[in-house]
């Protein structure tokens, strides 16, 4: 497809959050009409951020982002805002619109059908299941139709038929598409070029290719960037050493020594900044509470059936080292059913008193955003160890200063890696984990995976990451299509 004009350029952009943590410094890259773009980074890095900007929900600090005239913004967020999760179906779409739109039913329909999904216009959001959420928030940015959609990690939570029906739309949309996802093959389908954000520099790079191609690319030049500074280097130490003969030397040769050290000065600050790739987590283990009975008995399970709760008898133990997958289609109610086991409210899943559960939520809304990681880290201890709070979190890549900052500050795949940092301190009986590979940077999956096979304690696993999953041995699957 050829691409026509300019339709988003940012001008020398910086931006600083609390004016402490730098996140982009003077980035400059343009997006053109119908180009199909990842933007691509580290966690932390700022990929949000950029999309805040462009809708305007943060202010440029220094710059300027340039529109052309008349384009219209959609975007699909990670997650439904809380407020809007008392709110109908009808009632949420129609917030997509600045005036009142009367053939609004037909709309909703209509694209309803585009992302796959059959939702009654007066059923909360609230009562949707995680993936069913997805496609309501690309729904909400794909009715408005607009000339840059912007979709915020749109996998997550999407079972295999969703994932390829939104790539299906993808490769045939004719608009501007910007996308944050850490699904590769995803992003291979799809995008032409990439906007790569270094969390370490601030700075931003623009390549064009699919994204395998510019994954190579990134590699070759971050290496040829390292071999750069290491022939830089060795220049300026046998530089120093001159310096430091001649400085002991009188007249001429102290004068010479001089002027060299304002050449060395020169050559450091001429150094590339390498940009880092993604550090990867560390193998980890998380231990579990010794407990030597039965965990959970579940006799009875709560599944949707034309949006209607259906009980369905089923005969599972859940003792120490016996790991359960939970799968089904979107829709059927494995959220909702991993939520009410976790707060003990599914009666037909009988919680041993005594256990203790470590729950990933796939949407974080368990993490206080008010608090800090350190005081989510605290809660998590009987009696809570200052040095090894600190030491934890910085195996998960939240080191000092984020310690002491909000989780509501934190990037959605930093609260995911937050939730693992939990689970050290809590040494759960069991695991219940929904969806625990969202928003986690690709490089931590096979480490993740690696922790969880080797956990022994009890597991019950929600997870549409076939990949992530093969790594586990599951001793038992539970489809609740089937049951």
């Amino acid at each position: 497809m050829d691409h026509g004009d300019t339709l988003l350029r940012f001008d020398g952009i910086s931006f600083t959050y609390d004016h402490k943590k730098p996140i982009l410094k003077n980035t400059s890259f343009s997006v053109r009409e119908h180009a199909k773009l990842t933007i691509m980074g580290q966690n932390g890095a700022g990929k949000s951020t950029i999309f805040k900007l462009i809708t305007g929900e943060m202010k440029v600090q220094e710059g300027k982002i340039h529109f052309k005239k008349g384009a219209t913004i959609g975007i699909a967020k990670q997650v439904i805002p809380p407020a809007d999760l008392q709110k109908t179906v009808e009632e949420f779409f129609a917030g997509a619109f600045t005036e009142k739109k009367y053939d609004l039913e037909r709309s909703i329909k209509k694209i309803l059908d585009v992302v796959h999904l059959r939702a009654p216009l007066g059923k909360k959001l609230k009562e949707f299941s995680g993936g069913q959420k997805a496609r309501l928030l690309l729904a909400f940015a794909l009715i408005q139709e607009p000339d840059l959609l912007l979709l915020d990690e749109p996998t997550n939570n999407l079972d295999q038929q969703g994932i390829d029906h939104l790539t299906t739309f993808l490769i045939g949309y004719e608009k501007t598409c910007m996308v944050i996802s850490h699904d590769a093959a995803f992003l291979n389908c799809f995008t032409h070029g990439v906007v790569y954000l270094d969390a370490f520099t601030h700075t931003v790079a623009q390549y064009v290719g699919d994204y395998y191609d510019v994954v190579v690319q990134i590699g070759e030049q971050i290496e040829a960037e390292k071999q750069q500074n290491a022939r830089m280097a060795k220049d300026i130490q046998d530089r120093k050493d001159k310096i430091n003969f001649f400085s002991h030397k009188g007249g001429k040769m102290r004068k010479l020594a001089s002027k060299m050290r304002d050449d060395v000065e020169e050559a450091e600050e001429n150094k590339v900044d390498v940009r880092q790739e993604d550090k990867t987590i560390p193998p980890f283990r998380i231990e579990a509470t010794e407990f030597p009975l039965p965990l959970v008995q579940i006799s009875s399970l709560t599944v949707m059936q034309d949006h209607e709760p259906v009980k369905k008898k089923v005969n599972v133990t859940v003792r120490r080292r016996h790991r359960v997958l939970i799968t089904g289609p979107n829709g059927i109610g494995k959220t909702s059913l991993l939520e009410a086991m976790a707060e003990g409210r599914e009666k037909g899943a009988v919680m041993t008193k005594g256990c203790i559960v470590g729950y990933y939520r796939q949407d974080f809304s368990g993490l206080p955003t008010e608090k800090t990681v350190y005081d989510v880290l605290a809660s998590a201890m009987e009696s809570p160890n200052h040095q090894l709070i600190y030491a934890t979190a910085a195996r998960f890549l939240l080191p000092g200063d984020k310690v002491q900052t909000t989780v509501g500050a934190l990037s959605e795949g930093q609260k995911g890696l937050l939730c693992f940092a939990r689970f050290l301190l809590q040494k759960p009986t069991l695991l219940i984990l929904d969806e625990p590979t969202n928003h986690i940077n690709f490089r931590h999956l096979p480490v993740i995976a690696a922790a969880l096979n080797e956990y022994e304690g009890g597991m019950i696993l929600v997870s549409h990451d076939q990949e992530f999953v093969n790594q586990i041995t599951m001793d038992e699957t539970l489809n609740l299509g089937e049951l």
